[in-house]
């Protein structure tokens, strides 16, 4: 789940630089997740974003760049409305748009190292549709 909590960072939590011993940037904790998980058009567009598949927004560069440290230290340094909101995108991709997951998972999960670390939060998740 963390793992796409930090995919969740990467689809609009969009988190910038951190700084040492605190939170990422808060300055995009405003932007509407509803939105763009109901919008296909704006959700490929993180996700292509994500993948190098296509361009990315300020906010969309981002996320790119901060998702790894953010995986890799369980989103210690995100925000609560980041922590939220990622975990919002998750339950929306891991339910609803599982090829996204799947491509989001294989680019920032090659070896499943937060598949497997998170699987109980996966499952709770799956299990909230």
């Amino acid at each position: 789940m963390k793992s796409l909590v930090l995919v969740a960072l990467s689809l609009l939590v969009a988190v910038a630089w951190a700084r040492p011993g605190a939170t990422y940037t808060d300055k995009w904790d405003h932007i509407n997740v509803d939105e763009i998980l109901e919008s296909q058009r704006l959700l490929r567009g993180y996700v292509d974003c994500l993948l190098d598949k296509g361009r990315c927004t300020p906010d969309g560069k981002a996320l790119k760049e901060t998702l790894p440290d953010a995986l890799e230290h369980d989103c210690s340094k995100c925000t609560a409305k980041q922590k939220e909101s990622s975990e919002k995108v998750i339950r929306h991709l891991i339910n609803k748009q599982p090829d996204f997951w799947k491509e989001l998972s294989t680019k920032y999960d090659p070896e499943n190292i937060y598949q497997e670390k998170y699987k109980d939060k996966i499952e709770e998740v799956k299990s909230k549709n």
